[in-house]
């Protein structure tokens, strides 16, 4: 099992960063490598088992289902259903966690996940640059306007 691990601080209170994070179908509003994104059949983005259908900017279709969403605990946990990643079994959590020391909050991305050993490193590497370490460095360029 392969897994990402990715924490960032983020110079803005957790309760403002999660209101732009929470919405399971809000991606494009935030992440600069997600084009378009839709919930599947209609249902609320913050019912547990709803899927959203995204669509990279290169074109790239993935498919989430939501497995947890906590406002309380402030972290969202997802699988990935269809993806052009050759790996299976993904599961992550994105969660934030308020620093009250200067009221900036601490983020973290996690994921595990199978794929075939000779994929793992490039898996692990272009999962943590590309989609978590970009997810935050939008964030933090938002907040930081």
């Amino acid at each position: 099992m392969a897994r990402v691990y990715i924490s960032s601080v983020i110079a803005a209170p957790a309760g403002r960063v999660w209101e732009r994070v929470r919405d399971f179908n809000g991606l494009p509003r935030w992440h600069p490598a997600i084009r378009e994104s839709r919930i599947e059949n209609g249902e609320p983005s913050d019912k547990v088992g709803c899927v959203r259908d995204f669509r990279l900017q290169n074109g790239d279709r993935i498919r989430e289902k939501l497995l947890g969403l906590s406002d309380y605990d402030m972290f969202c946990t997802y699988s990935i259903l269809e993806s052009p990643m050759p790996l299976t079994d993904y599961v992550s959590t994105l969660r934030l966690t308020p620093i009250t020391d200067g009221d900036r909050t601490f983020a973290e991305w996690s994921a595990e996940f199978d794929c075939a050993v000779d994929a793992a490193d490039d898996l692990v590497n272009g999962i943590g640059h590309d989609v978590f370490q970009a997810g935050f460095d939008a964030l933090k360029r938002h907040f930081s306007s």
